[in-house]
């Protein structure tokens, strides 16, 4: 064995980094983090706006695309993954947003003990450091950096009074006592710098002894002794090692990486591995079904009032947006992936919001695209709770060979109604008096699109992911989940999975606040399972599971 040790965490993402810091703060742990991506060196990384530089380059992303989807007219979609020490937390948006109650009020109703929004928020409170400070819903100290938005500009406070005007109240924290409302977003940053995991997880940790981190070493498998993890083997330069857990292997490669490497274990859907040509370790269905996205409808609008395409598009503007982020870290370049937030109904039966505007003061043909040659703002809006269902599949024995990604976006028609409808409310809100003035015309879809069937095809045709991929190793009780409530992989001994991939229903929301949740409370029920086990008695446990 190359390394050995008690915990042996796959992936230095939004949770990887968490448990790493966790797991180690007890020098009695000996932990190993393997990534299969860099250090977080890339400059873009650290500037808010970076996303733009890091989304789609093969050096820092996974670049994964799904499988041609009929759902949106026959087309792949490109879904940018963290490739790099803070996983996607070093690429993303720096969102911060949490869902509503009552998504994890549903995790627990379905069976998972402990998931509860009252036995969860603490752990969203743990890793905070909120700006405002702290209070019932909001922490202060912790490793993860909140704060309010550095950059505003008026198209952005007139989409927010015709929000208001149409009916959808204002709401200054959609992360406090309820998420409906329309407001400024939060994000993951801090004095006009991104804080990824890697930088508010890792980076402290790093000065321990007991930690261990490797990059450039991506996991093939796991390794077994029976039906216990002891291990796992990975490519590190080109070079083929192994590395030892003598407590747990622990997962945390995201809602592709980690069903991949499952599959590839042994660890699947029987009928998946044998056509992958891969033996048979243990027949566990669910592991890559039950994908879920945000697959969100993108609206733009031209307009009378200057934008941000404006400013980025012009040589001078553009060297004083450089200016204002070298003196004072302000500006467009520590601009996140959207301004303004709305969390609403797309129809008035809806019990709860079930639709969510991500408005940006610009606009690009797609995400991390070069802005258009005119003036215009973007909204797009994505439905929270999606009905649809893919799939994480491996193709071949060979583990360096991607998945097949399959979304099937809209395949369920409970989707189709939503959909339209949040077309519906953007418009609604296009047309409100403080809005409407500064608009010329609707650029994206166009107003060609007018009938329910129209805007299911608008749908289709103008849509992207917000990447938010979820549920592929989901927590449960029955046939198809994947792991306990405790994120212990059924029917396996010293094998837990920490990601998105566990959760059962995706949260109504943005992911990677949701997953350094995850984590965290992973981490403490980890320690709790194993702190009662001195060395002696961890020997004895491995040769008695």
């Amino acid at each position: 064995m190359d390394h050995e040790v008690d915990y042996l965490i796959v992936g230095a993402g939004s949770a990887g980094c968490v448990l790493a810091n966790r797991l180690s703060a007890d020098a009695r742990n000996a932990v190993l983090l393997l990534e299969a991506g860099g250090e977080d060196n890339n400059p873009w990384i650290h500037v808010p706006v970076g996303y733009f530089k890091t989304m789609h380059n093969p050096a820092l992303d996974w670049c994964y695309r799904t499988d041609p989807d009929e759902g949106v007219a026959g087309r792949q979609i490109d879904w940018p993954r963290g490739k790099v020490l803070g996983g996607s937390s070093s690429l993303n948006g720096l969102l911060y947003v949490r869902g509503q109650r009552e998504d994890y009020d549903r995790w627990a109703a379905l069976g998972n003990r402990g998931w509860s929004y009252a036995e969860v928020l603490p752990y969203f409170r743990k890793s905070e450091d909120q700006e405002r400070g702290a209070s019932t819903w909001h922490g202060v100290g912790g490793p993860l950096k909140v704060s309010d938005l550095r950059l505003r500009r008026p198209i952005a406070d007139h989409f927010i009074a015709a929000a208001q005007e149409i009916g959808i109240p204002l709401n200054d924290d959609y992360n406090g006592a309820v998420q409906e409302g329309v407001g400024y977003f939060q994000q993951t940053a801090y004095k006009g710098f991104r804080w990824s995991t890697a930088k508010g997880f890792l980076k402290p940790a790093r000065k321990r002894s007991n930690l261990i981190v490797q990059t450039r070493a991506q996991v093939c498998r796991i390794l077994f002794e029976g039906r216990r993890a002891v291990g796992v083997e990975y490519l590190q330069d080109g070079v083929r090692k192994r590395a030892r857990a003598r407590v747990e292997v622990i997962l945390a490669s995201g809602a592709i990486g980690s069903p991949q490497i499952l599959q590839h274990s042994g660890i699947g859907p029987a009928h998946v591995l044998r056509n992958a040509g891969v033996p048979v370790l243990h027949d566990l269905p669910g592991v890559g079904q039950n994908l879920q996205d945000h697959l969100q409808v993108r609206l733009v609008f031209r307009t009378r009032e200057r934008t941000l395409n404006d400013e980025v598009n012009h040589p001078l503007r553009k060297a004083w947006i450089g200016l204002q982020y070298a003196l004072w870290r302000t500006g467009p370049l520590t601009l996140a992936a959207s301004q303004v937030a709305v969390f609403t109904r797309s129809s008035p039966a809806a019990e709860r919001p079930d639709i969510q505007f991500h408005m940006q003061p610009l606009s690009a043909d797609k995400p991390g695209h070069g802005a258009h040659p005119f003036s215009a703002f973007t909204a797009s809006v994505c439905q929270l709770r999606p009905h649809s269902r893919g799939s994480v599949e491996i193709r071949s024995a060979d583990p360096l060979q991607y998945p097949a990604i399959r979304a099937n976006y809209l395949s369920d028609p409970r989707d189709h109604p939503v959909v339209i409808g949040g077309i519906r409310v953007a418009r609604r809100i296009a047309a409100a008096p403080s809005l409407a003035p500064h608009i010329v015309s609707e650029f994206v879809p166009g107003a060609q699109y007018q009938s329910d069937a129209e805007l299911l095809d608008a749908a289709r045709q103008f849509s992207q992911s917000i990447y938010h991929p979820a549920g592929t190793c989901r927590m449960g009780r029955d046939a198809m989940a994947v792991v306990d409530d405790r994120l212990r992989v059924h029917g396996l001994a010293a094998l837990r999975v920490v990601d998105a991939s566990i959760m059962p229903e995706l949260v109504s929301g943005n992911t990677n606040a949701p997953v350094i949740m995850i984590a965290e409370k992973a981490a403490d029920m980890i320690l709790e399972d194993h702190s009662a086990l001195a060395p002696p008695q961890r020997e004895y446990a491995e040769a008695h599971p």
